[in-house]
């Protein structure tokens, strides 16, 4: 059995009530949240908030730390301003394959496939029931939201967004600081940074 482990949670919205659920199904020890919108001692999910991001230096020999934050830029500020031990959740109804690979501070949602040989960057979210098909490459702080569906060797860029239900057809490069909206399916590489919707999907222009 896994050592259990003291977590803490920097955000207290909706994303970080999910990571809740998934660190108790882990059995490990959730010791609260830090929240700079919330003020101390208020209460989600039974479990206080300790203070603010700030504060996590006071508890950093105390807890590992996960980032309960959807926003990929505010994940990867959050990550670089401070030297602690982040924590790697992933629920247990997820799905691992063989040789999958996970950084630093990455969760993984309910339902989730991550299949053989997958690699998954720091600090990502792989949210429920999204599927990351075998030999993809994941960048740092990207986001593969519910139900997208990654084929084989695909390469998601840093920061990257995929949106709901969001297709990508297999050996495709998706490149850095791009979001892909709901439902849009990616047939071929994307080299630039944008907002691309759409099936098949294209660039917005920018107006």
């Amino acid at each position: 059995m896994p050592v259990s482990r003291d977590v803490i949670i920097i955000g207290a919205g909706g994303h970080a009530k999910v990571i809740a659920d998934i660190v108790l199904k882990n059995n490990d020890n959730l010791l609260g949240f830090l929240d700079d919108n919330k003020p101390k001692n208020d209460v989600v999910l039974g479990y206080q908030i300790l203070g603010k991001a700030d504060d996590i230096l006071s508890y950093a020999n105390k807890a590992v730390f996960i980032i309960g934050i959807g926003d990929n830029y505010i994940r990867k500020s959050i990550s670089g301003k401070y030297n602690v031990t982040w924590h790697t959740a992933i629920h247990p109804s997820a799905i691992i394959g063989v040789d999958a690979a996970f950084g630093e501070g990455t969760v993984v949602m309910a339902n989730a496939v991550i299949n053989v040989s997958a690699k998954i960057g720091r600090h990502c979210i792989i949210n429920t029931g999204a599927i990351v098909e075998h030999d993809n490459l994941i960048s740092d702080y990207a986001h593969i939201s519910p139900n997208a569906a990654l084929g084989g060797m695909v390469n998601i860029g840093e920061c990257t967004h995929i949106g709901i239900g969001a297709s990508v057809k297999n050996n495709i490069t998706v490149a850095a600081d791009c979001v892909v909206g709901a439902d849009a399916a990616v047939v071929k590489d994307i080299a630039e940074s944008g907002v691309y919707v759409g099936v098949p999907a294209r660039r917005m222009d920018l107006k």
